[in-house]
Order: C-alpha cells, then structure tokens, then sequence
C-alpha cells in the first residue's frame, strides 16, 4: 500500500490546510548530525487498519523535560504550540506495527523540510524508522502523509483554553469538534499524565485516512474529567 496515493481521493473530504500551532518558525539551516536510530523494541509486522495522528503540547513537554536546549523549548526558532510526535500505523487487534525495515537516518533536507511540524530532527528520524517503516517506502513518503494529514486540521487554540474554570477533557473534544466539523468525537483521544495535565492528542484515522472510532486504550480520559492545560506560549 502506498498511503501517499490512498490520501489523494480523500483529502477534498478533510477539513481546509491551517497551518498547525509553530509561530514565527525558522529552521535553522545547519543540523547537527542524527545518530543512527536503534530500535529499543521487538520488531513487530502486522497489516496496517488504521493510524493514529498524535500530536504533543510543547510547553508540557518543555515544562517536564526540562531540555532548554532544544529547538522546541529554546525560543530561538519560533514558539510551538501543537507539535506532531507521530504518525503510527495500527493493527486491527493487539500491538501496533514498528521497527518493520531497517532504516537509515533521512536526509538532513528531509529532516529540515518537516521541523516546523516536529521540532526535533532525532524524532523525526525514530518515527519513520519505528513507524514509517510499517506504511511507506521511504521518509520522504512517510513525512509527506503526515504534513497532509497535520496541515488538514484545524489545532485548538489550548493556550486560550487553559484558562477556563474547570477545564475539562470534554471541553477540549468540544474545541477540536467546532474547528473540525465532520469529525466523530470517538476520534479525538487525549494523553495526560498522572496528575490531568495534557500531554497529547491523538487523532484516531482508518485505514482510509477517514477520522474513525479511537482503537481500546487511545480515547483516554472521560469527558467528564477535569483537565490542566500548561500555557508556556
């Protein structure tokens, strides 16, 4: 399956391009070199029946990590929001595809190219050796499925929405629904950590690339379940 092509007959049925949540954003034009990725689990095949879109909150993840050097945190190549960790293929039961081909680390302009979506090229290059190698053939393909897919939605503004009274994880579903008409609200999964603070959310796809139902486990806290948004923008 080549998802580059199944996407074509589908994205007029997606919401109009925005631009994500990277304000002011500018790559810079010299990366460090990226080490070769291990994999750090056992390789799994499986056939593809849907993905998963997952995208991080940068301030909670500058906030717990407390890596200021990096491109997301440092402030000196734009300010992020909304950042994609991932694009994961699912399986139709149990444990998700990874580490399905050997991988070399991708170009230095590839990894360049996508910054302004995952700020961070050693990410980049573990998700298409963990993940990309189960759906594409090569990074470039597996890189430009995902900037279809993150540019098609519409990201909440959570920043604004941190400051409501009794935020709940509801409250949010509801924000990414309004922006997203069309999309089922099976299909808008939250990570957050122990204590309710966001750390991600998961757009659940089938294999189509049509938004479907969250698979067990990914649709995450009850709407009724207070949530806390870290600001850090």
């Amino acid at each position: 399956m080549k998802p580059a092509y199944a996407l074509a007959a589908t994205l007029i049925l997606l919401p109009l391009p925005a631009l994500g949540q990277a304000y002011q954003c500018a790559p810079p034009h010299n990366l460090r070199p990226v080490r070769p990725v291990t994999p750090d689990g056992p390789v799994r095949r499986a056939a593809v029946a849907g993905y998963t879109l997952a995208a991080s909150w940068s301030p909670e993840y500058c906030k717990t990590s407390g890596d200021t050097r990096a491109m997301q945190c440092a402030g000196t190549n734009g300010r992020f929001g909304f950042v994609l960790h991932g694009l994961w293929p699912e399986a139709a039961a149990g444990s998700s595809p990874q580490w399905c081909a050997s991988a070399g680390v991708p170009a230095p302009q590839v990894l360049r190219d996508h910054l302004c979506m995952t700020p961070s090229p050693g990410l980049l290059a573990h998700e298409w050796a963990r993940h990309g190698t189960c759906m594409a053939a090569t990074p470039q393909q597996y890189f430009k499925v995902s900037a279809i897919l993150w540019r098609s939605v519409h990201w909440p503004d959570a920043d604004r929405l941190s400051r409501k009274k009794d935020l709940t994880a509801g409250d949010l579903r509801s924000e990414f629904l309004a922006a997203n008409p069309g999309w089922p609200r099976a299909a808008v999964g939250l990570e957050t950590s122990r204590t309710g603070w966001l750390r991600e959310m998961h757009l659940c796809y089938r294999k189509d690339f049509r938004p479907g139902p969250c698979r067990a486990g990914q649709y995450g806290p009850a709407d009724a379940t207070l949530l806390r948004i870290w600001r850090g923008l």
